[in-house]
């Protein structure tokens, strides 16, 4: 990808955090040090992992990208580092991992707060000693590869829980950088907004829209909760929906309220004593929550005023004396009633349930459900 000015490989800004992270990656990708990329989802990890492969010596070969969280734990090691013919029943092959694959280039693992405990062992090894060993193989082989990871997650939190290594955590961090919000950098949003359409347009092949200082500002004052990537696609919907429209302030406030009707931020406590529930089970209760409040308020209205205690006065608070439920009671409760619905499957519980099969494995342990 081509290096501009306010480009680099993808990476778009001109604000002193910007400014320090380019000149950290050009400092640290000529070596073969590992690095680890923190930030929210949707700031431009991924970016940052090309660039440092680009500018490095191994960039003659391609860099290996692999989602920790979108690989199954019970295939995790036989993907990542490969097995030998035999491993296991269906193994009728001697396969390479993704580790074997990036011998002499790099590799860059996404999400490697998803990674099984277990394989975080084989990870530590290969940055230790520079080997590993495949599934089913009684011997370890060499590679030379260099290290790039990446997490939206807090690692150190994940520490003090048990569902990470420490001592891969101090290995990975040798150099952290670290990808601010886009609410943390505004001054970017126009050279970003320019970006994007120009891209947009011409991979579309129609011509590039005005776009008025009313409306930009608008869009430097949006929250943008997915950061860069939901203000690329937010802008990618705009451009070919208003085709040869000027973008206005009243154009694109409209479809910036459309954006927030369609991911409404519900109040919710949550517990100061639960970091580790995962977000994605969170979200499924509150949406069974929010549905079983609509149903109570539509019964209400059946019934009608007529039913109403002769004491009580519209405005009058109604106290309740029952136990709050607490989140993780909540959750176990989800749980149960998922897998009963579905007979104890937990791929289909898991399904209903919005969350990977990982997940609800490691919370039915959590939770001491059999």
């Amino acid at each position: 990808m081509a290096v501009t000015k306010n480009n680099f490989f993808g990476l778009v800004g001109e604000t002193p955090q910007i400014q320090q992270l380019k000149s950290v990656v050009q400092q640290v990708a000529p070596t073969d040090i590992t690095v680890l990329v923190t930030g929210e989802s949707g700031t431009g990890k991924e970016l940052i992992a090309n660039a440092i492969h680009s500018l490095s010596s191994r960039r003659d070969k391609s860099l290996i990208t692999v989602n920790c969280g979108a690989i199954p734990e019970g295939i995790f090691e036989s993907e990542v580092f490969g097995h030998v013919r035999g491993a296991f029943t269906s193994a009728d092959r001697t396969r390479k991992g993704y580790f074997e694959t990036a011998h002499g280039s790099s590799i860059f693992l996404d999400e490697i707060g998803e990674m099984p405990l277990e394989a975080q062992a084989k990870v530590l090894r290969v940055l230790e000693m520079g080997e590993f060993m495949k599934v089913g193989s009684s011997h370890n082989e060499k590679v030379d590869v260099r290290v790039i990871a990446a997490t939206n997650k807090d690692l150190s939190e994940a520490v003090s829980t048990g569902r990470f290594r420490q001592d891969l955590f101090f290995r990975l961090k040798a150099v952290n950088i670290y990808l601010p919000p886009l609410r943390n950098r505004k001054d970017d949003i126009p050279l970003l907004v320019e970006h994007f359409l120009a891209d947009t347009c011409q991979r579309n092949d129609i011509p590039c829209p005005h776009i008025t200082p009313e409306a930009m500002n608008l869009l430097k004052n949006a929250y943008w909760e997915g950061n860069v990537r939901e203000l690329k696609h937010f802008l990618d919907s705009l451009v070919i929906l208003e085709r040869g429209r000027t973008l206005d302030e009243h154009i694109v406030g409209g479809y910036l309220r459309q954006n927030e009707r369609r991911t409404p931020h519900l109040p919710v406590h949550v517990p100061k004593g639960s970091p580790e529930l995962d977000r994605e089970l969170l979200v499924s209760l509150l949406l069974d929550l929010k549905r079983d409040i609509g149903d109570i308020k539509n019964h209400l209205q059946i019934a009608g005023s007529a039913n109403l205690p002769a004491t009580w006065m519209p405005g009058r608070e109604i106290i309740q004396t029952e136990p709050q439920v607490t989140l993780e009671e909540m959750e176990k409760e989800q749980i149960h009633k998922s897998l009963q619905e579905v007979r104890g499957n937990r791929r289909k519980a898991a399904e209903i349930l919005g969350i990977s099969e990982r997940t609800l494995y490691r919370k039915l342990k959590e939770y001491n459900i059999s």
